[in-house]
């Protein structure tokens, strides 16, 4: 069956979907870093109501300073709102290239049928 350019592309667009060429999915999902960040923000919140010392330590890059307690959590709780809005935003996008990747393999679907297979292995 002859295939015209638009299939074509949107064949290629699915293609480096699944191949992780045109769009990370695991970047989008936030599996990584953003999720580990999270985790790592609410367990030093945990452990600063735990606390009673006045002054804690607070990693700022790769150092680690004395701070008030109060600012330490104030840090904290910034941290993970940020944290938390980053997350928002990549489960948005995420969603965003699933709903186009739908979309498209209806389409190559309707057209192709049986005669292509654009699920991952």
């Amino acid at each position: 069956m002859p295939i015209c350019q638009g299939s074509h592309e949107m064949l290629s667009i699915v293609e480096g979907v699944h191949t992780g060429i045109g769009v990370d999915l695991g970047v989008l999902v936030g599996s990584g870093a953003e999720r580990e960040s999270d985790e790592n923000l609410e367990d030093a919140s945990n452990e600063l109501i735990l606390t009673d010392e006045e002054v804690v330590r607070f990693q700022i890059g790769e150092v680690f300073a004395h701070m008030p307690r109060e600012e330490v959590d104030s840090r904290i709780e910034n941290l993970k709102e940020v944290t938390s809005k980053n997350l928002e935003k990549l489960e948005e996008e995420k969603e965003s290239v699933l709903a186009q990747m739908a979309g498209l393999k209806k389409i190559l679907y309707g057209k192709f049928k049986d005669s292509i297979n654009l699920e991952e292995d």
